[in-house]
């Protein structure tokens, strides 16, 4: 059996390296390990995923299978490896070799092909030289669900798979380098337009009173900013009022619901957006209203109109509530990841500034999505987080995916607000936040890290009054949305059985507790952030190893917090 327990490891996972030695395993070390190691590349190697081998991964491939490619012992010297990306104490358990006796074993497998990789970066492997019960963490193609552009496509074909709607996980996107959707975003805009506009009538009107301006520290308790709220600007004195503005409004609405309501009649007419109403004017006018502080008049007559068209509409788009009334959209680039060229905006224009140059051929592996912003959603000490979810898929055929049950928050450095797009508010990436100063009317409840684990979170919400939102609205919702996402790639993607993969998935919660799917990441970083991440970044890397290793000789082998969720 010995000769079945030789493994290669590519990339900053010193737990992966220490807990397959500790089962008895032996490392074929890369060429040069201790000295030219590989760069941490974390998230952004999904990018690699479906852009093709980077430039020397050619010679990484050779090394993690040619027969004749392994590390040469470093005899004769008791220097320890370096481990830039770790801290001192951390290096050191990395390697745990000061004489050299892993280097030694490791030239003495030097022309055996490694039975288990775990890599960073699926190009450096090449699977011609892949034996069937040869274990690898990664599958092929796996770009229809791991970046932007390829969830966006793969999902918006998940309702001819099953009965299932993306619209109430997924927040509604557009690959902006293709006509149709193009033009599809183009009219999603202005009919979000239009809904919000309606909203902010009703709230000048004082039908839904909004109080969303945060709180004073002093004046609030810990449930009682958990959610910021859109306050309306009121108009300025002499500021311009637009008394069409409602009308024009609801008969876009009106003719949009009858669209939706009668979606199996084949109609003749054109869409609504594109003949009502001179639709530049219209949305000039809308930024003053709903940027600028400018007026609006509501009949009586068109307040009822306004209540029940909205009720209507609510009951045909699952997205109403959360999409609020500024009309936010998030632009991403198709295929980059830790919060790299994405930009907040609530202009059309703005957006299709960029969607001209998606077209070109110097820009088209990096094509831009655009994706509607979740405005109404759920904060903590009045500061938007996200989550981050694990999972495995250990087959694709059948499909068989486990939930790991512990998780955790990364807290943005500023106050959440709509008024104020910039990154350091709106973006919750590590990445992105470990450059951001902590503003000072950031609450100090917030942890300085910008880190909770799951059970922090629980606790909060517990605090709240909502201690069931978890196990009855968040979970289940983050695992239907998982296998949503799952399902509709399921046929793209290159299997093969020994394989499996480790993703971390994204999720914003709304208001009402509900999770809504951003992205998932193939290579998820294991690189801890602070002292939470350091031991569940951890813990998930040891229950993997239980899960796709140990419970192969045993099927009773405990898995750590991971779950099966679904089996084909």
């Amino acid at each position: 059996a010995q000769e079945k327990k030789i493994f290669t490891v590519q990339g900053p996972y010193p737990i992966i390296r220490r807990e397959l030695r500790a089962r008895g395993w032996v490392e074929r070390k890369l060429p040069g390990i201790g000295r030219q190691l590989e760069q941490h590349r974390g998230d952004q190697n999904k990018q690699q995923l479906e852009a093709g081998p980077s430039n020397g991964s050619g010679g990484q491939r050779e090394a993690l299978l040619n027969p004749c490619g392994g590390a040469q012992p470093f005899l004769g010297t008791t220097d320890p490896l370096h481990y830039p990306w770790l801290p001192a104490e951390e290096e050191e358990q990395c390697d745990e070799d000061p004489n050299g006796i892993h280097d030694l074993m490791s030239y003495l497998v030097r022309d055996r092909l490694p039975n288990f990789i775990w890599t960073n970066c699926l190009e450096a492997i090449d699977h011609q030289l892949l034996q069937q019960d040869n274990v690898v963490n990664h599958y092929a193609r796996v770009d229809a669900f791991t970046t932007k552009e390829g969830l966006c496509l793969s999902l918006q074909k998940l309702p001819w798979i099953e009965q299932a709607d993306p619209n109430t996980f997924f927040p509604r996107c557009y690959r902006l380098g293709t006509l149709d959707e193009r033009e599809a975003f183009i009219e999603d805009f202005r009919l979000t337009a239009a809904r919000s506009l309606l909203k902010l009538a009703l709230e000048e009107a004082g039908d839904r009173p909004v109080t969303t301006q945060q709180v004073p520290n002093s004046a609030r308790g810990a449930g009682k900013s958990h959610v910021s709220y859109l306050k309306h600007s009121t108009a300025r004195p002499g500021s311009p009022l637009y008394p069409e503005l409602v009308e024009e409004a609801l008969e876009v609405c009106k003719q949009h619901l009858d669209v939706l309501q009668h979606q199996d009649i084949d109609r003749s007419t054109p869409s609504p957006c594109m003949t009502c109403i001179n639709w530049d004017r219209f949305l000039q006018q809308y930024y003053r209203v709903a940027h600028e502080g400018a007026g609006l008049v509501l009949t009586k007559q068109q307040r009822k109109q306004c209540q029940k068209l909205l009720q209507h509409l609510a009951e045909q788009l699952p997205q109403l509530d959360m999409e609020g009334n500024l009309n936010v959209w998030i632009l991403k680039p198709g295929a980059e990841s830790q919060g790299r060229g994405i930009i907040c905006t609530t202009r059309l224009e703005e957006v299709l500034q960029l969607a001209w140059s998606c077209t070109a051929p110097s820009v088209r592996v990096g094509r831009w999505v655009v994706q509607k912003y979740v405005e109404r959603l759920l904060t903590v000490f009045g500061t938007k987080f996200d989550i981050r979810q694990w999972f495995v898929v250990t087959d694709w055929r059948p499909l068989t995916v486990w939930f790991y049950r512990e998780c955790y928050l990364r807290f943005c450095s500023r106050p959440f607000s709509l008024y104020h797009l910039e990154r350091a508010r709106h973006l919750c990436n590590v990445s992105v936040q470990k450059w951001c100063k902590t503003s000072p009317d950031q609450d100090p409840r917030v942890p300085p890290d910008k880190i909770w684990s799951n059970k922090q979170f629980q606790e909060y919400l517990a605090q709240l009054g909502q201690a069931e939102a978890w196990h009855q609205v968040l979970v289940p919702g983050m695992k239907a949305a998982i296998l949503g996402a799952l399902r509709s790639a399921q046929d793209q993607v290159r299997f093969r059985k020994g394989s499996f993969e480790l993703y971390g998935a994204d999720f914003l919660v709304g208001e009402d507790f509900q999770p809504w799917l951003l992205e998932i990441n193939s290579c998820p970083t294991m690189s801890p952030s602070s002292a939470v991440t350091r031991q569940l970044c951890a813990n998930v890397q040891r229950d993997t190893l239980c899960l796709v290793l140990d419970r192969k000789d045993n099927p009773t082998h405990s898995i750590g917090a991971f779950e099966l969720i679904y089996k084909e």
